[in-house]
């Protein structure tokens, strides 16, 4: 009889841990599914001759853990849903995936997951093991899909909520390449007239006898002070933005530091939308797998990266336990639209509390498209008209130099 310490998750969705007797890892496996628990780890345990206690010995297939881009998680986890829902059975849907060389860095995932599983192990504690990429939510998704034998069906949810994500985060960062864009050029724009054109222009007056006009002087000190003390500011400013970072680092500091972030005018407001729609995909995604609603609200919580709402969505979590209804739980925060809580109210009152917040999180959606959209609108024009001002002011600065210094000289 060998020893095997294990973690497993009860039928409540607790995780449980402990020590068993079994002849080898199968029967290890199925003294688990007997007990209703299904394993997320089972590992042999060995005594140390020398010092008499147990030492773990860890899995022989076990190596460093696979480090997958956002992308490559939904891929694999899309890939493997289309696989089951043709019918073939997991394990020779992972050799599949084995066996496509275009998978790339898939591929040693699709062979040590399946590896494990063929060892006995669960998918859920297959994929956690095989890689970090794949967080507690998938895990408890998965461990509910294959008790429910549905695991075909979870993972297309899954994949459809991942692809969403990837969306969603795509369409707020290309709302705010632009505009940086433009306002990296004007600030380059006007480094280049203040730093070289307008110095050389005073080199060309000074031979002519000319002189520049009262502002293009001012700028000009501006640009000599710049360039001599360029190094302080330099200097200053690394400070700064390293202090910043530190202080927003500290978990203590990063609440108020998130909520500075969602006053920022315009730009929070997108935050705030981006938060909203998350909350609710990724509420929905739990709710409609079957997770009971405190569990899929604490996993919601869990993954969100706002430490300033992360504390309210706590409080909710309080309230719902102490048995009030979610939409209530939430509007007692302060933190969210009254819009989203009728929606919700009216779904927990007829039953279809999965549908509501589908429904919601697509209206809020296009919302999120709509801020978008008209922040796109907004900043760009703004950035132009900054940057066309600045490089027109240089321009009239050096022209009307120009025609000083041609103008005293046919004096």
């Amino acid at each position: 009889m060998a020893t095997f310490r294990y973690s497993a998750y009860a039928a409540d969705g607790q995780l449980a841990t402990g020590v068993l007797e079994a002849t080898d890892r199968g029967e290890a496996v199925r003294q688990l599914g007997a007990r209703h628990l299904q394993p997320v780890s089972v590992a042999t345990v060995e005594r140390d001759s020398k010092s008499g206690g147990a030492v773990r010995r860890e899995d022989e297939a076990s190596s460093l853990p696979l480090k997958l881009k956002p992308s490559q998680v939904t891929l694999f986890v899309e890939e493997l849903a289309h696989l089951l829902a043709g019918g073939i059975q997991l394990e020779p849907a992972l050799g599949i995936m084995e066996r496509r060389r275009e998978l790339s860095g898939l591929k040693e995932l699709a062979a040590r997951v399946r590896a494990r599983i063929r060892d006995g192990e669960s998918f859920a504690a297959a994929v956690q093991a095989a890689s970090p990429s794949f967080g507690e939510m998938f895990c408890n998704l998965a461990v509910a899909g294959e008790m429910s034998g549905s695991l075909g069906a979870v993972l297309k949810r899954q994949a459809a909520y991942l692809k969403s994500i990837e969306e969603l985060k795509g369409r707020v960062l290309s709302a705010l390449i632009y505009p940086a864009f433009l306002l990296f050029s004007a600030v380059a724009v006007s480094v280049l007239f203040i730093v070289f054109l307008i110095p050389k222009l005073m080199e060309l007056l000074d031979s002519t006898g000319g002189s520049l006009p009262i502002g293009a002087r001012v700028i000009l000190e501006i640009s000599d002070f710049a360039k001599a003390t360029w190094w302080a500011w330099l200097a200053v400013g690394g400070v700064t933005v390293g202090v910043v970072r530190w202080w927003a680092s500290r978990e203590e500091n990063r609440p108020r530091w998130d909520r500075f972030l969602l006053q920022i005018p315009l730009f929070g407001g997108l935050i705030r939308e981006r938060f909203y729609v998350q909350f609710l995909e990724t509420l929905c995604n739990l709710v409609c797998n079957g997770l009971p609603l405190n569990r899929a609200l604490e996993l919601t919580r869990a993954a969100t990266p706002d430490r300033y709402l992360r504390g309210h969505l706590d409080a909710a979590m309080v309230r719902l336990a102490d048995g009030i209804p979610l939409s209530v739980a939430l509007d007692r925060t302060g933190e969210f639209p009254s819009l989203l809580i009728d929606m919700l109210a009216v779904g927990e009152e007829t039953g279809d509390l999965g549908g509501a917040l589908a429904r919601t999180a697509a209206r809020y959606d296009g919302e999120l498209k709509k801020r978008a959209d008209r922040l796109s609108a907004l900043i760009q024009p703004l950035v132009v008209v900054l940057m066309a001002s600045l490089v027109g002011a240089m321009a009239y600065l050096m022209i009307t130099a120009i025609f000083q210094t041609i103008a005293g000289l046919n004096g």
